[in-house]
C-alpha cells in the first residue's frame, strides 16, 4: 500500500500567505486606473503595509509587480521600459529603508524610504532616459520620475499608517 504525504501549513504561514495575496493583488490592479497621484500612493501604501505586516521579504516581492504592469497598462509610457529595473530597485530601496528604521521612528522611515527612492529613481531616470531620448522629450518624460515619486511616496506612508492603525492588519 502507498505511503500517503500530508502537507500541514501552519497557522501562520497560511496567514502570511493570505496578506501576501492580497497585497500583490492590490499591486497589480491599482495601476488599472492609469493615474499616477492616485496609483502612486496606493501602490507605496501597499510596499510599507507589505514591509510593516510581512516582513522585507513581502515587501521585496510586492514591490517587483507595479512597474511591469504599469508598463503593460500603458500607466508608464513604452519608452520607459528600460526603468523597469530600476523601478524595482527604487521599490527595494524604500523597503528595505522603510524597515530598518521604522522601529525607531516610523515617520522618520517613511520620510527617509521615499526621499531616497525619488533620490535614486530620479537620478537613474536622469541619466537612462537621457540616453535614449531627445532632450525635448526626454524632460518632459522624465518629470514622471521626478517630483511626483516623492509626494505619492510620502502620501503611500501616510496612507499605510491609516490601514495599518485602524485596519488592524
Amino acid at each position: 500500500m502507498r505511503e500517503t504525504k500530508i502537507l500541514a501549513i501552519s497557522r501562520e504561514k497560511i496567514a502570511f500567505l493570505t496578506k501576501l495575496v492580497a497585497l500583490l493583488s492590490v499591486a497589480v490592479i491599482v495601476p488599472l486606473f492609469h493615474q499616477q497621484m492616485i496609483t502612486g500612493p496606493v501602490v507605496n501604501a501597499t510596499l510599507f503595509v507589505a514591509t510593516a505586516v510581512l516582513g522585507v521579504s513581502g515587501g521585496i516581492l510586492v514591490g517587483l509587480i507595479p512597474g511591469v504592469i504599469a508598463l503593460s497598462v500603458g500607466l508608464l509610457p513604452p519608452v520607459l521600459a528600460p526603468m523597469i529595473p530600476f523601478i524595482m530597485i527604487s521599490n527595494t530601496i524604500l523597503v528595505l529603508t522603510f524597515h530598518f528604521l521604522k522601529d525607531k521612528n516610523y515617520w522618520w522611515g517613511i520620510i527617509m524610504a521615499s526621499v531616497l527612492k525619488f533620490v535614486f529613481l530620479y537620478g537613474t531616470s536622469s541619466v537612462v532616459i537621457s540616453l535614449l531620448l531627445k532632450k525635448e522629450v526626454a524632460e518632459q518624460v522624465s518629470l514622471m520620475m521626478s517630483w511626483p515619486q516623492l509626494l505619492t511616496a510620502l502620501a503611500g506612508g501616510c496612507l499605510a499608517y491609516g490601514i495599518i492603525k485602524w485596519g488592524k492588519i
